[in-house]
């Protein structure tokens, strides 16, 4: 979204990215970010929390206006929990058994995998000949 976010504002249109992700955030160096402590999908605030997206939005808007320096990235004091105990299992795969995790994301190949043909096709075609 970082990306993004830069393109927008050369554009002239103000930018805040909502992150749960520091190190990426930082990576990517949006114009603005406030980054929350939450695991990753609940950026926005808990579910039926009304009272905590509000907050969290109402300081992403704030941050918006306040947030002088470019890349600037302004940790919100919102928690999760009383401790950070779910964090062991949000920063690792939880185990089925010893020997099958339940890790179920698809394997990384080094050669780029495509949905359709097309894609292929339009992806290669943008690639520079050897």
């Amino acid at each position: 979204m970082g990306l993004v976010a830069r393109e927008l504002e050369a554009r002239g249109i103000a930018t805040v990215c909502l992150s749960s992700a520091y190190s990426i955030t930082a990576a990517v160096n949006p114009p603005r970010a406030v980054f929350v402590d939450y695991p990753l999908g609940r950026t926005a605030g808990k579910r039926d929390d009304k009272l905590n997206q509000r907050g969290i939005m109402l300081d992403a808007l704030a941050a918006l206006q306040e947030a002088q320096q470019p890349g600037t990235i302004r940790t919100l004091p919102y928690r999760w929990g009383d401790d950070d105990h779910w964090k062991d299992s949000a920063m690792r795969p939880s185990q089925r058994s010893a020997d099958a995790p339940a890790d179920d994301r698809v394997a990384r190949h080094a050669e780029p995998q495509y949905q359709f043909p097309e894609d292929r096709d339009a992806a290669e075609g943008h690639l520079p000949r050897p």
